[in-house]
């Protein structure tokens, strides 16, 4: 009897640890080198694959490398931001295969299957999956998927109706009015100044996000975004790493502090939303602001929206609603002062539009060069250089079939310099392709992605765009500004496109 038991769990071990033995060699092995077999039969051609990390190494070694030296001033920035993926579409085309870990992955830098692709309305590609020290960043809509985020984003779009934002302009209108305040203090008249405008405009962003969504201040709001930043870089330290499981439980410090960061920020937001709970309890309720917005939609009959689900919200207005336009401030600033017979064209239109007052919506309407401007340096700077699509299932796309488990990386950057979309002058700064509208700026169709496209297109393009004309407008009213000698052309991404080492302007009274 016992040997009998002895030699069914001998038997049932040898079974367990053989199908384990399986279920690894499949994962990385088999699966890798069937998926990557299946692509290059269509005749896409890339790196082979390699156990475990992929090309993870060699992009780290290559962007390492890259980000150790400054740039001349110049607008052909992906060889230094991104590249590997430079190298890949010059070796293999504009879709060419690499691999992250043991997922292929498929670099899209052609202008028609990036379309397709952002287009999708089917569900067949998702964003790719992340590993748990990555995905603890969690931003609220733009992370999920099917029912969920469909029902979420019509729960949020409201808040960004046209109608809402004008309402917000006054808002706008404050947060700059003390950046302009605290500059000229720093500048007496006819005397200059150097400034990081990085750093300012930061500042700037985060209080405008902080009024229009919370009904607060950056002082008030200022510790999340000290602890996102924080947070930004110790996820894209793990998302270039290979993740083993399990390993986000051991409690090295840098896991310690990713969990501790991620639980002061919801402790800091539950007390924010209970503060406006009882406002609203009260019958309080000055502020049209987003969090308000939030909490009304939640005490609707049935809509699923639960606190942890505004808290998510809420994140993803502090990160998204500072980074995009803060980063959009800054490469304007300086690509103005790299081409001063722009800054000048602008400067005139704003004084002309609505002189040294403050701008009300109308007027922000009417600055048609200042609009050219920014869409200009959205297409040589976005903000986002790359997006991350994941096939759900087995999908035929632009004439091939792609089977599920393959990632994309769609090159935003690398299409917004494509000169077969822009014509010879790529590379050079050239506002007035913007002149008739961002639909006819490119040769064809449009090859303007900076917030995305298609269904997933980003919410808060237009309060982006509307609170960057009306600072870049007041900071033209009343300063004029050159290049410091001590800046250094070096942008680099730290999830959003940034400078390296700051942006240090001089700035004039006028």
């Amino acid at each position: 009897m016992e040997d009998h038991i002895f030699k069914t769990l001998a038997i049932s071990s040898a079974i367990i640890v053989l199908y384990s033995v399986i279920r690894v060699v499949y994962t990385i092995w088999w699966k890798p080198k069937s998926l990557g077999k299946q692509l290059r039969k269509q005749g896409i051609r890339g790196t082979s694959y390699k156990l475990f990390y992929g090309d993870m190494k060699e992009v780290a070694e290559c962007t390492r490398e890259a980000w150790t030296k400054p740039m001349s001033l110049k607008h052909q920035i992906a060889p230094r931001v991104s590249p590997f993926f430079y190298r890949m579409v010059r070796n293999y085309g504009k879709v060419s295969l690499s691999w992250i870990e043991t997922r292929p992955r498929l670099i899209i830098a052609d202008p028609e299957l990036m379309r397709l692709i952002l287009a999708d309305k089917n569900g067949d590609f998702v964003k790719p999956p992340l590993n748990p020290l990555v995905d603890i960043l969690q931003l609220g809509v733009s992370t999920l998927e099917g029912q969920r985020w469909a029902k979420r984003r019509r729960l949020i779009t409201p808040a960004f109706h046209l109608e809402k934002l004008k309402k917000m302009v006054p808002a706008f209108s404050t947060s700059c009015l003390g950046l302009i305040d605290r500059w000229k203090k720093l500048i007496s008249p006819q005397e200059s100044h150097e400034l990081d405008v990085a750093a300012e405009f930061q500042n700037l962003a985060g209080d405008v996000i902080a009024r229009t969504a919370f009904g607060s201040s950056y002082e008030e709001g200022k510790r999340i975004f000290e602890l996102q930043k924080e947070q930004a870089k110790l996820v894209l330290e793990a998302y270039r790493n290979i993740y083993i499981p399990g390993f986000r439980f051991i409690p090295t410090k840098k896991n310690k502090r990713r969990y501790n960061i991620d639980n002061e920020i919801k402790a800091i937001l539950r007390d924010m939303i209970s503060k406006k709970e009882q406002t609203m309890r009260d019958g309080q309720l000055e502020n049209n602001d987003l969090l308000g917005l939030l909490l009304q939609r939640k005490e609707e009959s049935n809509n699923g929206l639960t606190i942890e689900d505004i808290i998510e919200e809420c994140k993803l207005f502090y990160f998204a609603g500072q980074e995009t336009t803060a980063t959009l401030l800054t490469w304007t600033m300086i690509l103005l002062s790299m081409h001063p017979d722009w800054q000048e064209k602008a400067r005139d239109e704003v004084l002309r539009v609505c002189g040294k007052k403050t701008l009300d919506f109308e007027e922000i309407n009417h600055l048609k060069i200042v609009t050219m401007i920014l869409h200009e340096v959205l297409r040589l700077y976005p903000p986002v250089v790359a997006l991350f699509r994941h096939t759900s299932r087995k999908t035929n796309i632009g004439g091939m079939s792609i089977p599920a488990g393959v990632d994309f990386l769609l090159l935003v950057l690398f299409l917004h310099y494509d000169p077969k979309c822009w014509g010879e002058d790529v590379e050079e700064f050239n506002p007035e392709r913007f002149s008739e509208g961002v639909v006819k700026a490119s040769k064809d169709e449009i090859a303007f992605y900076p917030f995305g496209w298609g269904p997933r297109i980003c919410l808060g393009q237009s309060f982006a765009m509307i609170e960057a004309k009306m600072a870049l407008a007041m900071v033209l009213q009343h300063f004029s500004f050159q290049l410091s000698p001590t800046y250094t052309h070096a942008p680099y991404t730290v999830i959003t496109l940034q400078p390296q080492h700051g942006a240090p302007i001089i700035l004039h009274r006028i």
